[in-house]
């Protein structure tokens, strides 16, 4: 069964309302497949043939590394879009094995279905050039900060970066854990820099606001790191 309110939601989906999606789809072909917790979605390496959408439940990237140890790549829930950006190119393979943390259903588009309802619909291209920009600029934006050393450099960065030449304080949209995810680091080494931070006098922390309290200090541990 088709949930349309939940796609609505869909960052491919986006602006339209859900009458909008049902009329649209109508005129293309795709299904729907379903899967039980813990069964394989598709696998590491498998072409990408189509636009994959969680249209319920959530499912989990992995991958193997040398050591034979399986890493959990990252959550995808409803209603986010399946290896977006591997829709098209050179290298139109699965960059991690997916499988079903719950009961889930998936909307499967065919890419030539896909590209007919980009054409007969501006805000889905919109949408889709869109999300695979944001998710580029997100790991262009990850690199960087792999880039540096100690988990200090990167909180330092990342809030000079965020209040610019002339905010004083910032305010987090993010949960502690996405950023986490973002610098690469588990939560606990987060919030432990953060402290440690604070109490250096560098910074101030009042829930989701941070106050910069020495500019000076934070551009001096990217310097000297």
């Amino acid at each position: 069964m088709m949930k349309f309110e939940q796609l609505a939601h869909s960052p491919i989906f986006r602006g339209m309302k859900p009458d909008q999606i049902s009329r649209r789809l109508s005129e293309i072909v795709y299904q729907v497949r379903r899967y039980g917790k813990d069964d394989q979605v598709v696998l590491m390496g498998q072409p990408v043939e189509a636009l994959m959408i969680v249209q319920k439940g959530s499912v989990r990237g992995e991958m193997v590394d040398y050591s034979g140890r399986t890493l959990k790549i990252e959550d995808i829930e409803a209603p986010r879009p399946l290896a977006s950006g591997f829709l098209f190119g050179n290298n139109r393979r699965f960059p991690v094995t997916v499988i079903a943390n719950e009961e889930t259903e998936i909307l499967v588009i065919p890419t030539g279905e896909f590209l007919k309802l980009m054409q007969h619909e501006q805000q889905i291209l919109t949408n889709y050039l869109n999300a695979i920009s944001s998710r580029t600029q997100f790991l262009s934006q990850k690199l960087h900060f792999l880039s540096f050393k100690s988990i200090r450099e990167k909180v330092a960065h990342f809030l000079l970066q965020q209040a610019g030449q002339w905010l004083h304080s910032v305010e987090l949209k993010q949960t502690q854990q996405q950023l986490a995810d973002l610098f690469g680091v588990t939560r606990p080494a987060l919030a432990r820099v953060f402290g440690e931070m604070q109490r250096e006098g560098l910074i101030e922390i009042d829930r989701k606001t941070i106050l910069l309290k020495d500019r000076k200090g934070l551009n001096d541990l990217l310097k000297n790191g």
